[in-house]
């Protein structure tokens, strides 16, 4: 039986992950220090001889006991409300984090994967993005905390690999969406989807012109699952090539809901990217992986997910953002 230890386990992907790997008859030792995660996304296996969980902050000493085989690293505030709130925190979570956890894959002879972000291109000039694209970052700009820490895990990672002889996989995360995620998290599909459910009218920031493009939580997994068993070093882009603006995502909610809210526009805040869409060749070609689940589908799981929630966690998410 094959032993993962899964960082950020308590999140939205995290705990997606921790199931896939149970899933799959690994053991895994699920940690987080519960920051942004909730254990609520979890506790389902706890009873399971299978699941370990650590209350652990990986910026500090991390040691694991006994044989170890995969570390996945997914421990990171993935939301602009999180990260802006939280900013050095952030840096920590992907420098020392990161450090600590190669360090840690060193010591047991295990293979690391690390969870970059689609954001490592900034505000991109090539579209659609490619692996080989170095970005447009502002290093001092409010979303730098977040962009440049997961350039520098991408970094340290590499250079892991090429002076320790570590076996490393970076992933680069699109946008993905799906059941457990945080309501109050201030991504665009919770964000809409709440704003309907409460009757409020759904804001678009800028003129909705931006792009992005939506990867559902089951496609982003088994991509990440096929990365860290696959032989490839560098990094591949896990996204949705389906490109959608904000404004037409926001009419598409409205009409997933059958609400009759209006869209309203605020300003765009800084730095927010104009354009996102993966270039997934090398997903194709190297891991024989595409996205399977068409937005419209996955929409309507996330949607029933969202709607299952009580009224008191509708509005005290709605409560907890605008704080």
């Amino acid at each position: 039986m094959k032993k993962a230890l899964i960082t950020g386990a308590a999140g939205f992907l995290g705990s997606h992950l921790c199931d896939r790997f149970i899933a799959e008859g690994h053991h895994v030792i699920g940690m987080d220090n519960l920051i942004t995660g909730d254990i609520k996304n979890i506790e389902h296996l706890f009873h399971l001889e299978r699941f370990e969980f650590f209350h652990h902050d990986v910026t500090k000493f991390v040691h694991v006991p006994g044989r170890m085989d995969y570390i996945l690293h997914f421990a990171s505030p993935a939301s602009p409300i999180d990260y802006l709130k939280i900013p050095i925190e952030t840096l920590k979570v992907g420098s020392l984090g990161t450090l600590n956890l190669l360090g840690l894959a060193r010591d047991h002879k295990a293979r690391i994967l690390v969870a970059s972000t689609s954001e490592v291109y900034g505000d991109p000039l090539v579209h659609p993005q490619n692996e080989d694209y170095y970005g447009n970052v502002s290093p001092i700009g409010p979303r730098g905390v977040y962009d440049e820490a997961k350039r520098f895990m991408e970094s340290i990672t590499m250079a892991y690999h090429r002076h320790h002889g570590l076996d490393t996989r970076i992933v680069r995360i699109f946008n993905t969406y799906g059941s457990r995620m945080r309501l109050n998290d201030g991504r665009v599909v919770p964000a809409f989807i709440g704003q309907a459910l409460r009757g409020e009218d759904l804001t678009v920031f800028g003129d909705g012109s931006q792009t992005r493009s939506f990867t559902y939580i089951d496609d982003q997994v088994e991509g990440i699952y096929r990365l860290l068993m696959s032989d490839h070093v560098e990094p591949i882009n896990i996204g949705n090539p389906d490109e959608t603006t904000i404004l037409e995502f926001a009419e598409e909610i409205i009409k997933l809901t059958g609400t009759n809210q209006k869209i309203i526009f605020k300003p765009l805040p800084k730095d927010d990217p104009l354009q996102r869409q993966p270039d997934i060749t090398r997903a194709r070609e190297i891991l024989g992986w595409e996205p399977k689940v068409h937005r419209s589908e996955g929409l309507k799981k996330v949607y029933e997910y969202f709607k299952s929630l009580s009224q008191d966690e509708l509005y005290q998410a709605h409560r907890d953002f605008q704080s």
